[in-house]
């Protein structure tokens, strides 16, 4: 295909950490480009670059032989240009209607908002990739699922001529993905550019025509269709092989009880009951509503119209309680790392040791050397890429983030730890890394509930997966009795676990 975008050594540094250097990439019109590396290589930064998000410090970027300098997304729309991005923006006191017409709001009269129109407008975006929502609902009270839905829709109602997915998949189950998968065949069928960001290989070797990788900011070439493998990506991502990466899961000989859950009811879920073992991980499935992070949440205290009862180490965990799950050994890695997960304007070295505060306080006062030692300890273990412990975790990468909560909990310790889609925007090695992580930790003991989107992870981790549907457990399946098949039927009601 005939060059439509062109990137001529774009450059862009952030405080002197450099994202991009002397890229030069190009990508042709109608065709699906994929963009992979690790956290922190530039991928997203090149598709912001197109966006009109950052402006390069240096370099030259053309879209079907215009140049173009844009100064602000605004710029780029008019342009042609959209994005899906990772970390989902939108204004969440406002509804799904209202910031799917935000900048296009319909009027009467010229003065009075038309909200019949305006919903007629988000109902049609939102059947144009197959959701139904109601459209005056808060963006707030939206799962991550429901918002990524909702800004792909947006994306796909500017009409553009290229769209950058950042990331899209990273919160979707399995249904929802594939509804996106045939909606990106559609827009290439009517010469619509897709640029897509993943860690996901099956997903870019499904829809990419040709997928270039960046390595720490700079571009090391383009693998054609036919090129395409799993070692090929991933030799030229990292420059090595990572066979030893990828650790065998083993299962191990059960302990005892460390956290029993009986009868647990609130308003998104009921009678939930199941237990999980001291140095056992446990994977939750599910569709996007099923209700796995809303029993989590109630475990942890968030949610003070939960019952039932909830035991760890055999002692009763009070429900509605934070502080008290928190003393208990109970940590919560959320799903949202951006607004849940960590504080983005502190440093790394304070979002690390936020969880652990109360013990490094003496004589009432923060024992500063202690916290750093502390932080510095977890930062190295999980290889979080920044330019320094006093970096803002609002500078670092997507993948780099979820380290940095990682990180907050391990450093605090405890019995029992939620981890709630741990790898959404890792990249393959941090992913790796992070289930080689999470192996070691059940290793010593720690008892593990994970829910994860990507079945291959649940899969991969699990002594035993418990399916949700529709707020209940529609089955437990073992290691042995698990496949992708089978949690796909229990998702789907068409059977009973064996």
């Amino acid at each position: 295909m005939p060059s439509f975008i062109e990137f001529r050594s774009i450059t862009k540094t952030f405080g002197g950490v450099t994202a991009l250097k002397d890229v030069t990439l190009d990508i042709g019109r109608g065709e699906c480009h994929g963009l992979m590396g690790e956290n922190g290589a530039g991928k997203s930064t090149l598709g912001k670059v197109l966006a009109g998000i950052h402006r390069p410090d240096s370099g030259k970027m053309s879209i079907d032989g215009h140049e173009h300098s844009f100064h602000s997304p605004r710029d780029a729309q008019d342009a042609g240009v959209a994005m899906v991005h990772q970390e989902l923006a939108f204004c969440p006191e406002l509804s799904v209607a209202e910031n799917l017409c935000m900048g296009q709001y319909p009027r009467k009269l010229g003065l009075f908002l038309d909200r019949a129109e305006m919903a007629r407008r988000a109902e049609k975006l939102l059947g144009e990739i197959g959701v139904t929502l109601d459209v005056w609902q808060p963006m707030r009270e939206l799962s991550t699922a429901r918002e990524q839905l909702v800004q792909i829709a947006a994306a796909v109602g500017v009409n553009p001529r290229i769209i950058v997915f950042d990331e899209p998949t990273s919160s979707l189950a399995e249904p929802d993905a594939q509804r996106l998968f045939a909606l990106i065949e559609s827009l290439k069928a009517r010469g619509i550019t897709a640029i897509y960001v993943s860690h996901r290989m099956p997903e870019l070797f499904r829809l990419c025509d040709k997928i270039s990788i960046l390595r720490d900011g700079q571009y090391v070439g383009t693998l054609e269709k036919e090129k395409m493998t799993r070692d090929a990506v991933i030799q030229m991502m990292i420059g090595r092989s990572v066979e030893d990466y990828f650790p065998a899961h083993l299962s191990r000989a059960p302990r005892e009880v460390m956290l029993r859950v009986s009868g647990l009811t609130s308003d998104r879920f009921r009678n939930v009951s199941f237990d999980i073992r001291a140095g056992e991980i446990v994977g939750f499935a599910g569709l996007v509503g099923a209700g796995r992070s809303e029993v989590a949440k109630a475990i942890f205290g968030l949610d003070p119209r939960a019952t039932g009862s909830v035991e760890l180490a055999g002692k009763p965990l009070p429900l509605g309680s934070i502080r008290a799950a928190m003393r208990a050994g109970v940590g919560l890695v959320p799903e949202d790392r951006k607004r849940q997960g960590c504080v983005l304007g502190m440093p790394c070295r304070a979002n690390i040791s936020m969880a652990m505060l109360d013990r490094l306080r003496r004589a009432g006062m923060l024992d500063r050397g202690r916290e750093k030692q502390v932080a510095s300890e977890y930062f190295g273990r999980l290889r979080v890429k920044a330019a320094s412990l006093e970096a803002p975790v609002n500078s670092l990468s997507g993948g780099n983030q979820q380290k940095v909560v990682l990180a907050k909990w391990l450093a605090r310790g405890g019995k029992f730890l939620i981890v709630d889609e741990p790898t959404r925007g890792v990249d393959v090695g941090a992913k790796a890394a992070i289930h080689a992580l999470l192996d070691e930790l059940a290793g010593e003991g720690l008892a593990i509930m994970l829910i994860s989107s990507e079945l291959p992870e649940v899969l991969n981790l699990s002594s035993r997966i418990f399916v949700m549907r529709d707020g209940e457990i529609a089955g437990e399946l073992t290691r042995e009795t698990a496949s992708q098949e089978a949690v796909l039927r229990l998702m789907a009601g068409l059977a009973e676990a064996a």
